[in-house]
């Protein structure tokens, strides 16, 4: 079962090292990624497929999508501040976890059924929101627990447990077909497949951050204190620099949104536009209010973030563009190129949206192998050399889908998207967390997740412009656009310092002998 926290004496040093914990205890802690990845992962390979089904044309699926980056950029940053500041009979992070929990299984349980577009698309917002409220405190979560040795170990156990469950999940639909489930399309369109898919989903995402929940235990605030970990304090901010950069982003984010409008250009661009804007709008209220609130608060820790979350934010940025263009066009380019159909009626979609599933579950079990060579990699060659040479594995992957015409050796493609995936989840948090004030992991890694957020806007806005005009509209090209910005994001890490020697000392192996931490 579990065991209790360690606990300190009043005279123990502030400076006192956190005790290295067992490899089960890290099991543990990290279990609830397993539920948490096998909702996104339904959500990634079959929402586009619902929106197809419900009547959306294949131009109007990003801004649908758009719902699942905003509600990722407004509740991550407000859940790390509340939870850095949270303790509870429950802990710190885990009330988080099971409210959220609670909450997107509802959202898994209901999607199949919805009977329009736009409940589809509304209940988009309440999943993925759901599921942010509870993933967000989880990267905290390894920063709170483990001692910097260990956490590169944490954040690839929580890889394994996303490649793991997003295996299952993504592929599910495709073997309830196997099994006689039916996969042609019910009285509202959508599948049994995909329905009962979706319900052992929210199970799933249930019982395992339950699992979590109840095998895990946190520090409380006096032992963290006695870690070094300091109450949050409030960020002095330079009011002067942040009214110049508000001007600044406002007057560009009105300008773009004049030429868009007298040229008559997409309406996905006034998302980009007035995203610029309203930023420029919150940094002008950050340089004149004097409120100490919990907006003000994330907007000065975004404005002062530390250099190395400045320099990791280009490698975020230019990868989860690349991740986001899969998800949406991933479907539509494999039918339409090697299943030959764009009707999401037929027969040969449906099993080519099928067969997306079997490929996303494969990329994902790939992310679940590269997690255990990914700690030997960082001993090798560092986190920096590592993460570059995985993004690049996956940019070939990527480029892959325009060459090869038999869909079964797109498999062989996923092996390098799935090693690219489970750096992109790992190591920039390893890099992250060694440079973050120890009282604030909650809040900069809700922060941190602006720059997850931020690209996938950029792709919502300007990937259907870009297909339309330089590739005559054929998603499969977004993929190559995937894969190109994969190679520059291998690039950017370079410029990232890297971690100490003792961030990459034997304790990241799995082998390391058990700690006397939490339980």
């Amino acid at each position: 079962m579990t065991s209790s926290p360690t606990t300190s004496s009043p005279t123990t040093s502030r400076t006192n090292a956190k005790p290295a914990l067992s490899f089960w205890q890290i099991w543990n802690m990290c279990f609830g990624f397993l539920g948490i990845q096998f909702g996104f992962a339904l959500q990634n390979a079959n929402v586009s497929r619902i929106f197809q089904t419900l009547g959306a044309d294949v131009g109007d699926i990003p801004m649908l999508w758009v719902a699942a980056p905003l509600s990722g950029l407004i509740v991550q940053p407000i859940v790390g501040y509340l939870s850095d500041r949270t303790w509870t009979p429950l802990g710190r992070r885990r009330p988080y976890f099971l409210v959220g929990a609670v909450l997107a299984t509802l959202g898994l349980l209901w999607m199949p059924n919805a009977p329009a577009l736009w409940v589809a698309a509304g209940l988009l917002w309440i999943l993925d929101a759901s599921i942010n409220v509870s993933m967000e405190p989880f990267r905290a979560f390894v920063g709170d627990q483990l001692p910097p040795g260990q956490r590169p170990l944490g954040y690839a156990m929580q890889s394994f447990f996303i490649g793991l469950g997003a295996v299952v999940a993504s592929a599910l639909p495709w073997m309830l077909e196997r099994l006689g489930v039916s996969n042609a399309p019910g009285a509202s369109g959508i599948p049994d497949t995909v329905r009962y898919a979706f319900y052992a989903g929210g199970a799933v995402l249930l019982g395992s951050v339950l699992w979590t929940v109840c095998s895990t235990r946190e520090y409380p605030p006096e032992q963290l204190s006695a870690f070094g970990h300091e109450p949050a304090e409030e960020t002095a901010v330079d009011r002067r620099s942040a009214s110049r950069w508000g001007l600044r982003w406002l007057a560009a984010g009105l300008a773009l949104t004049l030429v868009v409008a007298s040229l008559h250009l997409e309406k996905e661009l006034f998302l980009l536009t007035g995203g610029m804007s309203l930023f420029g709008v919150a940094l002008l209220w950050l340089g004149r209010t004097a409120s100490r609130g919990p907006a003000a608060q994330v907007l000065g820790d975004l404005f002062g973030m530390p250099e190395a979350m400045r320099r990791l934010a280009w490698v975020q940025l230019f990868s989860w563009f690349a991740l986001f263009a899969m998800w949406i066009y991933t479907t539509a380019g494999v039918t339409q190129v090697h299943y030959g159909s764009s009707d999401p009626h037929s027969a040969a979609y449906n099993e080519g949206a099928n067969w997306v599933g079997v490929l996303f579950a494969a990329y994902n079990g790939f992310a679940a192998i590269a997690a255990i060579v990914i700690p030997w990699m960082v001993r090798r060659w560092g986190i920096r050399i590592s993460h570059l040479v995985n993004v690049w594995l996956g940019g070939a992957g990527f480029l892959s889908f325009l060459l090869i015409h038999d869909p079964r050796w797109l498999l062989l493609s996923m092996v390098g998207v799935g090693f690219a995936w489970a750096s992109i989840l790992s190591l920039p948090y390893a890099l992250l967390s060694d440079n973050l004030p120890a009282h604030k992991m909650g809040l900069y890694m809700g922060i941190f997740n602006f720059f997850v957020v931020i690209p996938q806007l950029l792709a919502a806005s300007v990937l259907g412009l870009l297909l339309r005009a330089f590739f005559h509209g054929q998603p499969i090209y977004a993929l190559v656009l995937g894969g190109a910005s994969l190679f520059v994001s291998g690039l950017c890490v370079l410029r990232v310092r890297e971690p100490g020697a003792e961030l990459k000392a034997a304790s990241v192996s799995p082998l390391s002998p058990p700690g006397r931490g939490l339980g």
